[in-house]
């Protein structure tokens, strides 16, 4: 669908996107016209439903140019066609449009990017496969369903009357398909890892019989009789407080059937699927969260949404990338726990990369099967059996592994689960290809006003804004970069006395100064020797050439002379570097190569770890301006081949 993909999200706030870019509508009318149509997409919806849901009895003397002028509105806003590819077409939602038919409006879009669709769709696979007999692949599914809501549906949008009756009917249908899935985990025999749900869904809604009798059957089943049947009295007194009701006749002979202690409500042998009773707790092994994630709103969302898409037969893969401190570990963390009710089979976590040298992927294997309970007795030797067991042991769950540091799409594989409710969500610090990736999102740097944000949040709003200039100076100092902030804001937290402008002066001296090649104020060093290692030869020393040039940007001309090697070996490993972040393609020039630059602060950070006191470059033949180079001996890559 490339540049037109659209995603809407109604289960919750209302989200719409396209490319993981929010544009969503701001104005009240404009969200309520736009969530009718979408909950109706792909159908014509009257104008006089739309005049009902806006004004009830009430419409103005203008109506037909107002609801003309709404729908102008969101076309622009949406970038929506007036014709698409509609129903019928080859392709859903080719190009998501917003056309006028006799009598009304519809809506024209690819299903699977409404997540009421979705829910929809895998509610009804759900209760089908429920019914069938196929209980695992029934709370597989369901599960999925009941994980795409993020709250209320519509919880932030003014609704008119159609509006609420449409978000009631959800809320019920979400209700039931969540019952549902209780059932099925029920019938899997894991009613003590439900027991912790069913009590905060019975404290949410205290009459709920359903949910109040689920309970008690876990209860139940869990050794705690005793429980069970005081949960059945605070369920009368409520019932009787409240409705002035008695429970109803199942709950009654459920609640007999526990005082006698019915072997019927025991679990059906042929039911369980965990050897051994109840699995044991699901492991999270996230690392902690640490501060608030400042500027990655949507970035945050992309991960999310990547990581919630359920139209797939594999597991969900985000990638993650950007230059060296740009926060890319601190993003798969806070998505990790923001995702974890989407897998509650446990959420896994390994560094791929240490000291500069991959991890073994067997070691790594070998921690996530001791973590799903697998004893040690059993884990296999070899890297590709461990690999096929952990595969096999996931097929039928919905894990998360969170990896950082991949390094190659063949690492990422060796950790993919086995099971298509699965998800990975890994930070990398080259770009990767490959077609497991389902998603990729790039971080750049924090704006000023995130930046400020950051220091604020770190040291206070008081000293930031003494001196809010110098606060921005730092920031523009540090690129942006997050790490870079957060380890000058730990210098002045752990010195109070210093303004934010003592800082500067800090930094200053330090990178200028006698403080010898491991000077690192921006405590960037160890990032950038990361990416650094991981590059072969050749692109080391490019990059040490590249940082060793006192201009802003270099052209393939100009690096290609520097390097002292032809035109296109130069751009070539140009563009390597790219992959990993350390420099930026900045513009086009007319002859049609572009023009690099390397952030500031990893250009200093290069000088003073990599560059010995004699490294120069040559001057650009004829050049001037731009391209012009401090005369220095030559330097070339003839030697590195």
């Amino acid at each position: 669908m490339g540049a037109y993909v659209m995603q809407v999200r109604l289960l919750g706030p209302l989200d719409v996107s396209r490319q993981g870019i929010p544009v969503t509508p701001s104005a009240p009318k404009l969200r309520q016209v736009f969530a009718l149509l979408a909950l109706h997409a792909n159908k014509i919806v009257r104008n006089e439903k739309l005049i009902e849901e806006l004004w009830e009895d009430n419409p103005p003397a203008s109506v037909t140019t107002t609801l003309q002028t709404y729908v102008y509105q969101l076309r622009k806003l949406l970038k929506l066609d007036k014709s698409g590819s509609g129903p019928g077409g080859d392709e859903w939602g080719v190009r998501p449009a917003l056309r006028t038919s006799l009598g009304g409006y519809l809506l024209s879009i690819d299903p699977t990017a409404l997540d009421v669709h979705c829910f929809q769709d895998l509610a009804e696979r759900g209760r089908r496969d429920l019914e069938a007999g196929r209980v695992a692949d029934a709370a597989r599914t369901l599960a999925r369903a009941v994980g795409l809501w993020r709250g209320q549906a519509l919880v932030d949008v003014s609704c008119g009357p159609i509006l609420s009756a449409e978000t009631l009917r959800l809320e019920e249908l979400r209700k039931s398909t969540l019952e549902r899935r209780i059932d099925a985990d029920l019938r899997l025999g894991r009613h003590q890892e439900l027991l912790g749900e069913l009590t905060g869904l019975v404290a949410e809604q205290p009459t709920h019989e359903g949910f109040q009798g689920k309970l008690m059957l876990a209860l139940h089943r869990s050794g705690r009789r005793s429980e069970a049947l005081h949960a059945y009295q605070r369920l009368r007194r409520a019932l009787a407080h409240e409705l002035g009701l008695d429970p109803s006749g199942e709950l009654q002979r459920l609640h007999r059937a526990v005082l006698t202690a019915d072997r019927c409500l025991d679990l059906p042998p042929g039911e369980v699927t965990v050897a051994g009773g109840a699995r044991p707790e699901p492991p999270c092994h996230l690392p902690p969260k640490g501060g608030e994630l400042i500027g990655r709103d949507t970035a945050l969302r992309q991960v999310l949404a990547g990581l919630s898409s359920v139209d797939r037969a594999s597991p969900a893969v985000v990638v993650v990338t950007g230059p060296p401190g740009s926060g890319k570990s601190a993003l798969c963390t806070h998505a990790g726990y923001r995702s974890r009710a989407g897998y509650p089979d446990g959420q896994l976590y390994a560094r791929l990369l240490a000291e500069g040298e991959p991890v073994d992927c067997g070691t790594v294997l070998g921690g996530f099967l001791r973590a799903l309970g697998v004893p040690e007795a059993r884990i296999p030797a070899s890297v590709d059996e461990r690999r096929l067991m952990f595969r096999t042991r996931t097929a039928d769950l919905r894990v998360l592994v969170v990896v950082d540091d991949v390094s190659t799409p063949d690492q990422l594989a060796m950790v993919l689960p086995g099971g298509e409710g699965s998800g990975v969500l890994a930070s990398s610090r080259r770009r990767l290809c490959d077609a497991a990736i389902g998603t990729v999102v790039e971080l750049g740097a924090l704006s000023e006003g995130e930046g400020l944000r950051l220091l604020v949040g770190a040291v206070g709003e008081q000293r930031v804004l003494a001196d809010r200039d110098a606060a921005a100076e730092l920031v523009r100092t540090c690129d942006g970069l997050p790490a870079a902030l957060q380890a000058v804001a730990g210098r002045l937290r752990a010195r109070p006395h210093w303004t934010v402008r003592r800082a500067l002066r800090w930094i200053a001296d330090e990178l200028h100064g006698d403080g010898g090649r491991w000077a690192d104020p921006l405590s960037l060093g160890a990032a950038v020797d990361a990416t650094y290692r991981s590059m072969p030869p050749r692109a080391r020393a490019a990059f040490r050439v590249f940082a060793s040039v006192d201009m802003d940007t270099v052209s393939v001309r100009t690096a290609s002379t520097i390097l002292g090697i032809g035109e296109r070996d130069a751009e070539s490993l140009l563009e390597d570097l790219t992959e990993v972040h350390l420099i930026v393609p900045c513009g086009e020039e007319d002859a049609g190569g572009f023009t690099y630059r390397c952030l500031p602060t990893l250009r200093e950070t290069a000088r003073r770890r990599y560059l010995p006191p004699e490294v120069g470059v040559p001057p650009q033949a004829g050049g001037g301006g731009r391209d012009r180079v401090h005369p220095s001996p030559p330097l070339t890559l003839r030697a590195v081949r």
